[in-house]
């Protein structure tokens, strides 16, 4: 069992080479969520991602001939960049395979960091057979990003720094993926904090542990936005570590995703990944159990892809009626859309997309339909925009 003297190991020894991320407390989120929400910043490492905690203890720790024949790992995302990182500030040979669906900029970022990296498989398990066979050939010290008592103690250094900044917490709240994070975190918070209760999160798609504290089930897997911890099951050691000290594991939706990333842009100022916006997710899914309470998040990484955060924010606006989409029935003649136009401006609202059809979906050859999708303050806004189209036109939502 990891022990807490490993964490306050690690931290020294990483002290230097990882950021002392900052724990801020939130006013916006505590007025939207009902508790007093603190936030842990590991967005703001300098790979956007709290991974690099783990990679950088466990490198720490190799022998100079492990050093010498170098390392190599398997990741998508985060976990490739922290060892890359580091195994470039420490001089060693690292090599990272990535499956081929990994997104271009994730592998130039991995590249950047100075490692070799190979594409291969068209899943993880086959990246990770290539990776384990590579291993074997040459030698090379396999970095698991969770299943490794040294990567675990590097992550707990971020509770560490948590709750030494933060005063007391009733709840910690983190995502759990391979379980690394809150495996690490829960070792530290309960030798710091005993009362503490610890929460796990997981997303629906992903939910092996939807059961607990009973058996891990097989989940179903597929799409997220919570790519970072869309792992079909928790590794051995930071399962045994959860069960002991975990106190309930909880399961959002990926709305919940969506609107918790858009509630951390907006409202913290916060640009977090998907898993990263799990806790706050969790909060907002189910807020009898955190009202009142001081809640503590981390914001596990940042690294999120900049078309997906646009998209997020725009479907979270109309999710909450600041953008809205109208189908109206006009008549086919001049003018008629100069003076839409017109109503909706000096209505205060923004037209964002018009699109005019008069030869499929008009009832008579003399009318046209038109779509327009508005941005407006908020969803009341919304509704007096709409009810104004709605006195001189036949107006519905889509």
């Amino acid at each position: 069992m990891l022990k807490f003297e490993d964490i306050t190991a690690a931290a020294a020894r990483i002290n230097g080479s990882v950021l002392r991320t900052p724990t801020i407390s939130s006013q916006s989120l505590s007025k939207a969520t009902g508790a007093d929400i603190t936030l842990k910043l590991e967005n703001l490492q300098a790979v956007g991602s709290f991974k690099e905690r783990g990679a950088a203890n466990k490198l720490a720790l190799l022998s100079e001939d492990e050093r010498k024949r170098g390392v190599i790992a398997v990741s998508a995302g985060n976990h490739a960049q922290g060892v890359a990182r580091h195994a470039s500030l420490l001089g060693i040979d690292a090599v990272i395979v990535m499956p081929k669906f990994t997104p271009a900029a994730k592998v130039v970022r991995t590249r950047n960091w100075g490692a070799r990296v190979i594409l291969e498989g068209e899943s993880f398990a086959e990246a990770l057979l290539f990776a384990q066979d590579l291993q074997a050939r040459e030698g090379r010290t396999f970095i698991h990003p969770y299943d490794d008592p040294a990567v675990m103690a590097g992550q707990g250094t971020c509770a560490l720094e948590l709750f030494e900044d933060a005063g007391p917490l009733d709840m910690l709240v983190a995502p759990i993926g391979g379980g690394g994070l809150l495996g690490g975190c829960s070792v530290a918070a309960k030798a710091m904090r005993p009362e503490v209760e610890l929460i796990g999160v997981q997303v629906g798609s992903y939910n092996s542990l939807s059961a607990f504290p009973g058996p891990a089930t097989h989940p179903s897997g597929g799409s997220t936005i919570a790519e970072g911890i869309a792992v079909m099951q928790i590794g051995q050691r930071p399962d045994e570590i959860i069960r002991k000290l975990v106190s309930r594991v909880l399961v959002v939706p990926e709305c919940a995703v969506e609107t918790a990333i858009t509630l951390l842009a907006e409202g913290a100022k916060q640009v977090s990944e998907g898993a990263g916006a799990v806790g706050l997710a969790a909060v907002m899914t189910y807020p009898d159990l955190f009202r009142g309470k001081k809640v503590a998040l981390p914001i596990s990484g940042g690294n999120i892809d900049s078309r997906i955060l646009a998209n997020t924010l725009l479907r979270a606006m109309l999710r909450d009626g600041r953008i809205r989409r109208l189908i109206m029935e006009i008549p086919d003649r001049p003018g008629v859309l100069a003076d839409i136009s017109r109503s909706i401006g000096e209505a205060g609202g923004n037209i964002i997309e018009v699109s005019h059809q008069r030869l499929f979906a008009a009832p008579s050859v003399q009318a046209a339909e038109l779509e327009v999708m508005i941005e407006a303050r908020d969803p009341e806004h919304a509704a007096l925009i709409t009810k104004a189209l709605g006195e001189h036109y036949i107006v519905r939502r889509a």
